[in-house]
């Protein structure tokens, strides 16, 4: 198995879309789950991330440049329970109402698709981490479309119990630049964990994260005996 670090893979693409990173920390302690957004278009780029309560939302940073919400502006993360809910778009709200009518996090992605933002189609990417008694387990999700052809969905669900200290998954949109921009391809990659705090660890990210085409970032810590959680958001437009 291929393992990599968190700056070789933010380093080896100048656009990664959007990304989700999910694993357990060194210690085994903690939950970390971190989320960034990338843009190239000014409309993508009119962005923060902004904490609401245990959520986090999108907004955009100068409204009167707002010329389409639709697929901008959306939840990024939800909590329900003791589940955390990171994805890229509107289907964290889809995860979240149905996972608490007691369907699973895949029967719920099941009524979704990749975005309909022809002609990428870009890949919807989600993520769920859930934890109890000091164990956490978590899953992603990659929903695209079949080599660009929108009549055809991809569904993919890779699930991790009792995932290794120090370790970590991380899924992507694109799978490299192009026109259109082709999905993400394969498993989600495994990077190491470095043993340190969330604000070292924040840092890390986002100083790897391409200069021209960084929006926003999001990173969590949760502590898997207490339920308390740390959140950190970055956000290049200030």
């Amino acid at each position: 198995m291929n393992i990599s670090t968190i700056e070789k893979e933010l380093n080896s693409l100048a656009y990664h879309g959007r990304g989700i990173i999910i694993g357990k920390s060194t210690d085994g302690k903690k939950a970390i789950t971190a989320y960034f957004i990338m843009g190239r278009s000014e409309n993508s780029r009119n962005r923060v991330f902004v904490a609401e309560g245990d959520a986090m939302r999108t907004k955009a940073f100068d409204e009167s440049k707002m010329t389409d919400p639709h697929l901008i502006i959306y939840y990024p993360v939800r909590v329900l329970g003791n589940k955390t809910i990171v994805t890229n778009g509107d289907q964290t709200d889809t995860i979240y109402d149905l996972m608490d009518k007691q369907m699973t996090f895949e029967q719920a992605l099941r009524t979704r698709e990749f975005e309909d933002d022809a002609p990428n189609f870009t890949p919807r990417i989600s993520g769920i981490i859930h934890h109890e008694k000091g164990e956490m387990n978590f899953a992603m999700s990659i929903l695209k479309s079949a080599e660009g052809d929108d009549s055809s969905c991809e569904r993919f669900t890779y699930a991790y119990n009792n995932p290794i200290n120090g370790r970590a998954k991380f899924i992507h949109t694109y799978h490299c630049d192009g026109n259109p921009l082709p999905s993400f391809e394969g498993e989600p990659k495994t990077l190491e964990l470095p043993d340190t705090d969330i604000d070292s660890l924040t840092d890390l990210i986002w100083k790897n994260l391409n200069q021209d085409n960084k929006v926003s970032l999001f990173v969590r810590y949760i502590d898997l005996e207490s339920g308390e959680t740390e959140t950190r958001i970055v956000n290049k437009n200030k």
